[in-house]
């Protein structure tokens, strides 16, 4: 049975699509079945792996609307982790559900028709702490926190621990987290640095090695429809990915 992980943090840009892609492609290269989801309205994780969100028939929003199954949207990628996508269509679901009795537990309900297909699941979560991220939560054994090594990252992160706390109380007790990732880190400034040790010794977070180091090279690679592994193998923040790879798959 998979291992569920939501990728979660409420504040914008910090690269948890990116994670999540090339997160999913390293473990994908190192012989796991992974299952990437993307939940953001957005779809900018539907985009980066090489489709176009309004041209999709059918979508992770129809599962939520109950009108499809997991296994109706699913898209195989010979090339790669398998994917669930996404639309703008994905913002009215949150509409939907705030009616709905069980709201929390829609995604862990359908997921359970896929999950014996897969090792590792991996959760894309919008930048907002509303109902389609609750649901990510519920839906979870563990969560990855990537964030930005600047000084608002350490309230974001407060922030989302706190909204954890809330899940375990309400709706997955046995939710954990699996540490933080720090993303887009630049090596020569004080403030990166210090950031790293704060988001540590103030919320206990434990941060995963290697940091990210900013790379323009990733900022490229959706347009391409490609993680940065294929885009620019040889970049630093590709050999950083694959090295947090493989220091999750041996943490989970």
């Amino acid at each position: 049975m998979a291992v569920v992980i939501a990728v979660a943090n409420q504040k914008g840009g910090v690269a948890k699509t990116t994670t999540v892609h090339t997160l999913a492609e390293a473990l994908s290269e190192r012989g796991k079945r992974v299952l990437m989801i993307d939940l953001d309205p957005q779809a900018c994780l539907t985009y980066a792996t090489g489709s176009e969100p309004d041209s999709l028939d059918i979508t992770v929003h129809d599962v939520f609307l109950g009108r499809a199954e997991m296994t109706d949207v699913l898209k195989e990628r010979d090339d790669g982790p398998d994917l669930i996508p996404s639309s703008i269509d994905l913002a009215g679901s949150e509409i939907h559900l705030l009616t709905k009795t069980g709201r929390e537990f829609v995604l862990k309900r359908a997921l359970s028709g896929v999950k014996g297909d897969y090792d590792i699941v991996m959760i894309d979560c919008g930048p907002s702490l509303g109902i389609l991220t609750v649901n990510a939560l519920t839906a979870a054994d563990t969560v990855l926190i990537p964030f930005q090594a600047e000084t608002l990252s350490d309230r974001g992160v407060g922030q989302l621990l706190e909204t954890i706390e809330d899940v375990r109380h309400y709706t997955n007790e046995d939710l954990q987290v699996l540490g933080g990732i720090a993303t887009m880190f630049d090596s020569r400034t004080n403030l990166g640095k210090k950031v790293l040790v704060e988001v540590q010794e103030i919320h206990g977070l434990n941060v995963i090695d290697p940091p990210v180091p900013r790379s323009v090279r990733v900022a490229e690679s959706p347009g391409e429809g490609v993680s940065v592994l294929s885009h620019a193998r040889r970049s630093r923040s590709a050999a950083a990915y694959v090295e947090l790879a493989d220091n999750i798959e041996a943490m989970l």
